[in-house]
């Protein structure tokens, strides 16, 4: 999907290219590939950067183009992984300014609601990468609080019962809480490379670069926490299931060896060979008196143990 903004007490979507206006485009077809690269120029390599999932963030500049790349979180539609970060490209060079992704974001539409809200007016190139940082740490910010009612539904259920489906939950958000806390430090590097731009350096909104820095920290600081709770409840329920099993097997343990008892007696009395209770009518309700005793003695000795 192709869309071009341009500056208008905040951002407002134009139908066609004007000389410095931004272009975004989320999940480009084979068209906007060609119009990318035909038309605007843009260096295919970049493209192809941009296209790599695992891409990290990252500033290069190639006659003339400069390409920055951040990732930005997304909640994906695969159960196994709810949440996961994805490299958005700013590409810009004389009065052309776009922005790429491959997969669909909530970021970008609510990015210009926002310029729209708050009447920003985009300054320059670099002035609009710093205000996607921001929002794309604000995004961080909101999924992370998903994340965090995730843990403490998969919480309430392992109370409940320890399963293998709930610890299986526990580790999906594991492992987007590891990619958030990754993006996110490479985010931050970006930052202070940016923010260190000798070129820009004195264009800077000092209140804008604050900002940033303040949303990323505390994005960082956030994941890091979850990251850390999701870490000792993990370790804490694997600790009660192996006491659990532990019980479960003492208690299967105590078990047999009070049923091996009365087996024990009536195979010894089974025996083809004389007994002394052979030729006795009472003989069966000796050995089961017997059995039930010593029984009986056996169950009172473990529960004084507390082996049952």
């Amino acid at each position: 999907m192709k869309a071009f903004y341009t500056n208008n007490n905040g951002l407002l979507e134009i139908p066609k290219w004007t000389s410095n206006c931004w272009i975004n485009i989320e999940d480009p077809t084979e068209t906007e590939k060609k119009y990318l690269l035909e038309e605007l120029k843009i260096p295919e390599a970049f493209y192809n950067d941009i296209e790599d999932i695992d891409e990290r963030p990252r500033i290069e500049i190639e006659d003339g183009w400069t390409l920055i790349i951040m990732r930005v979180p997304i909640k994906s539609g695969d159960i196994k992984l709810p949440f996961q970060t994805i490299p958005l490209g700013v590409i810009f060079k004389g009065e052309i300014c776009v922005t790429i992704t491959f997969y669909k974001t909530e970021i970008i539409a609510d990015f210009v609601l926002y310029s729209q809200r708050k009447n920003i007016e985009i300054k320059d190139n670099p002035d609009l990468v710093l205000r996607l940082l921001l929002s794309s740490s604000v995004w961080y910010l909101k999924y992370l609080k998903q994340v965090n009612q995730k843990i403490k539904l998969a919480e309430d259920n392992l109370e409940k019962s320890i399963k293998n489906e709930e610890l299986q939950a526990l580790l999906q958000i594991e492992k987007c809480l590891v990619f958030f806390i990754t993006s996110l430090k490479a985010n931050d590097v970006l930052f202070q490379r940016i923010k260190n731009l000798k070129a820009h350096k004195a264009d800077y909104d000092s209140d804008l670069l604050e900002d940033v820095e303040i949303e990323l920290s505390q994005a960082q600081d956030t994941a890091n926490i979850y990251s850390n709770i999701l870490t000792g409840m993990m370790d804490a329920y694997a600790s009660v299931i192996s006491n659990n099993m532990n019980n479960i097997m003492k208690q299967m343990t105590s078990i047999s060896i009070i049923l091996m008892i009365p087996t024990l007696i009536a195979s010894l009395y089974g025996m083809n060979v004389p007994n002394g209770l052979e030729e006795s009518k009472y003989g069966i309700w000796i050995l089961l008196l017997v059995s039930v005793i010593l029984s009986t003695f056996g169950v009172f000795l473990f529960k004084r143990r507390r082996w049952f």
